[in-house]
């Protein structure tokens, strides 16, 4: 007996031990919350009911040559309501017209909205959607209905703003406009002009506090950000939408009759380098075209025939050829180690000088001139070509340019058929804006200027970044050079391969290309092109138009398939206005709108604080004068102005923002 209790006596202390060990064990780590990591599990659980949320910034504007917009940010509106945060007075006072109001707006009947509210409060819903993706017009008319206009806590409305990124030129130029994408993973894509000079445009994030509710959902402590985002810069490009729209369907209308599979133009401002247009489109699996690719930026390949002005330019330099030469095609077949290079005319050209060979782009002339002037030394001609830069990328800020290839002696797969096929634009690789660079040279004097893409980086009226022509290499080749090959680019379309685009109104210059394409997979592609400048005399544009596998029923030389784009671009720059005729809307007169416009241009000489009335006016007019007066401009739209956020007559602030829409 006296054992069984001693035992029960020493269960009883073991417990108790255990029990006081426990205890001590609760109070340490008591004391180490509350005094050691208690910053830490206070911030842990803040954190887990409060969290900063990023607000991005507002990108910068993108914009042509000529004020017009490329990309602009848009801001958009989510409205919730949070059906718990309100009393029952104010929410039985206020259902009814609310209802009727977002009835009114929205389409679906009173009721159905009655309906909705009352739901979300029997069932304490704090998130629930009212609209989606709205201006900010129809935002602020939202803001002041019936309850909502009681604000967050009381009204129970909830805002959340994000920007969405609009192309008013839709899609034309796309590829070349460009975005900037944040993957999943934190990656970056950055594609044209937006991604290129994303580190302008971007701005500076802003962040605003979340509580969190039911479901995993936050909603916003108040209608005011904690940090406010920073916008980014505007960035005033060199592309001229209305040089960009005449590019677009120039080439758009001949892939289409052509059924090409893909195809590119690019048009640049000879002196200074700017590029003013640059369309790519590809064809789809339904025969319609898209801007799929930058084909003008990233696509090397054999340029064919335009590639005898390098070969000529550098035949000049060395003083192994003279224009005047006499060159033998022969029957329009020479051989090489037992491979055939061939002239498009069958039984070929007889015995034609050099400058005649160029203007009717004979193979055989070019092969014969080029390896009987550098077979001692081949390296010489190579060379030369590096001398001139072709071996080298130009460097452009646009993502994803292409590599040239020109094969040296010195490398491993040189042969003997490398120099005769170089001589006519095989065994070499560049891009169409590589080649067109050199054209632009040949044009300007021989001094190659690096093609550039923006003009200017401003923060409304101030300048921050401003871009001035870059030479890349002063003088590709002699002055006395340039002139004889221009001369024979201006002959080339007034009695050459381009006669077929000669007209007496205007004058053109340039060299036609045609080259086989995966030949080591099927025969019968091609890629036809023409590179050249206008007017012939007095450059101020250079062009290329390189497309891609057309159908060789229809056609595949260049002169048939690319001379015409050229042309047509031409054209329409220098005859037919193309102001006038690709934007009527901009050069139409209208009395009430000007009359208009210097009535309130007058007043706001006196009075700079009140809001005009732009209703009714082109959209130009509208930026125009309402960021003269220091406002922030955003449109949704085109066309004439339909709508205004800020009422006329209203006071303004300097930098207010102002929502204008278009139709």
């Amino acid at each position: 007996m006296a054992t069984t209790e001693k035992n029960i006596l020493n269960r009883l202390y073991f417990v108790g031990a255990l029990l006081f060990l426990f205890a001590m064990a609760v109070g340490v780590k008591l004391i180490d919350i509350q005094f050691v990591d208690g910053e830490h599990y206070k911030q842990l659980a803040e954190e887990r009911t409060y969290r900063n949320f990023k607000i991005p910034a507002n990108r910068g504007n993108l914009y042509d040559v000529n004020g017009s917009l490329l990309a602009t940010s848009v801001p958009k509106y989510d409205i919730r309501f949070d059906a718990v945060t309100v009393s029952d007075k104010d929410f039985e006072a206020n259902i009814s017209a609310l209802a009727k109001e977002l009835s009114d707006m929205f389409g679906r009947s009173a009721g159905y909205y009655s309906q909705k509210l009352r739901t979300a409060r029997a069932h304490g819903q704090r998130y629930l959607l009212i609209a989606q993706n709205l201006g900010y017009s129809e935002y602020m008319k939202v803001k002041n209905f019936p309850m909502f206009e009681l604000g967050a806590y009381k009204g129970g409305l909830i805002v959340e703003q994000r920007t969405v990124r609009e192309h008013p030129l839709g899609k034309m130029g796309e590829r070349t406009v460009g975005y900037e994408r944040k993957d999943e993973n934190g990656y970056f894509t950055r594609v044209g002009l937006e991604g290129a000079f994303s580190s302008y445009l971007r701005g500076t994030d802003g962040h605003r506090l979340k509580q969190k509710i039911a479901k995993g959902q936050w909603k916003p402590i108040s209608d005011n950000n904690e940090v406010e985002p920073k916008d980014g810069y505007d960035v005033i490009s060199t592309i001229d939408v209305n040089i960009q729209d005449i590019a677009h369907h120039a080439l758009l209308s001949q892939l289409e009759y052509f059924e090409a599979d893909h195809g590119t133009v690019v048009v640049m401002e000879t002196e200074t380098g700017e590029i003013k247009a640059m369309s790519n489109l590809g064809r789809t699996d339904e025969g319609t075209y898209f801007e799929k690719r930058n084909y003008a930026v990233y696509e090397s390949h054999e340029p064919g025939s335009t590639f005898k002005l390098m070969a000529m330019v550098a035949a000049l330099e060395d003083n192994v050829v003279d224009t005047s030469q006499v060159v033998d095609t022969e029957n329009g077949v020479v051989k090489f180690y037992g491979r055939s290079v061939r002239d498009s005319r069958r039984g070929g050209y007889g015995k034609i000088s050099a400058a005649r060979a160029f203007e009717l782009s004979s193979n055989t002339a070019f092969t014969k001139m080029i390896t009987q002037g550098y077979k001692d030394d081949p390296s010489k001609f190579v060379d030369r070509l590096y001398d001139m830069g072709l071996n080298k990328k130009i460097g452009l800020e646009i993502k994803g340019e292409g590599s040239p290839r020109i094969t040296h002696p010195d490398d491993k797969n040189w042969n003997g058929l490398s120099l005769p096929w170089m001589a006519f634009g095989y065994g070499v690789s560049m891009t169409p804006l590589q080649t067109l660079t050199f054209y632009n040279a040949i044009a300007n004097d021989g001094e190659m200027v690096k093609p550039r893409f923006i003009k200017e980086v401003k923060e409304w009226d101030k300048t921050i970044l401003k871009r001035e022509k870059q030479v890349m290499n002063p003088s590709v080749c002699s002055p006395e050079t340039a002139r004889k090959v221009r001369d024979m680019m201006k002959h080339t379309v007034e009695r050459g391969t381009a006669e077929n685009i000669y007209t007496p109104n205007f004058s053109m210059a340039g060299k036609t290309g045609t080259c086989q394409t995966e030949y080591w997979i099927e025969s019968g592609r091609y890629i036809a092109s023409f590179a050249g400048y206008f007017p012939a005399e007095n450059p101020k544009y250079s062009c290329i138009v390189v497309i891609h596998k057309p159908n060789t029923r229809k056609g595949y030389y260049g002169n048939i398939v690319a001379a015409p784009v050229f042309k047509q671009i031409a054209q329409k720059i220098y005859t037919d206005t193309p102001i006038m005729d690709e934007l009527p809307s901009l050069e139409v007169q209208n009395d009430k709108v000007s009359k208009d416009f210097d009535k309130y241009y007058t007043l706001l000489q006196k009075d700079k604080v009140l809001m005009p009335d732009v209703v009714g006016m082109p959209a130009m007019d509208a930026v125009s004068l309402l960021e003269n007066l220091g406002l922030r401009v955003e449109i949704n739209g085109d066309g004439v102005v339909r709508s205004q956020s800020v009422a006329a007559g209203r006071k303004i602030d300097d930098k207010q923002r102002v929502n204008l829409k278009l139709s």
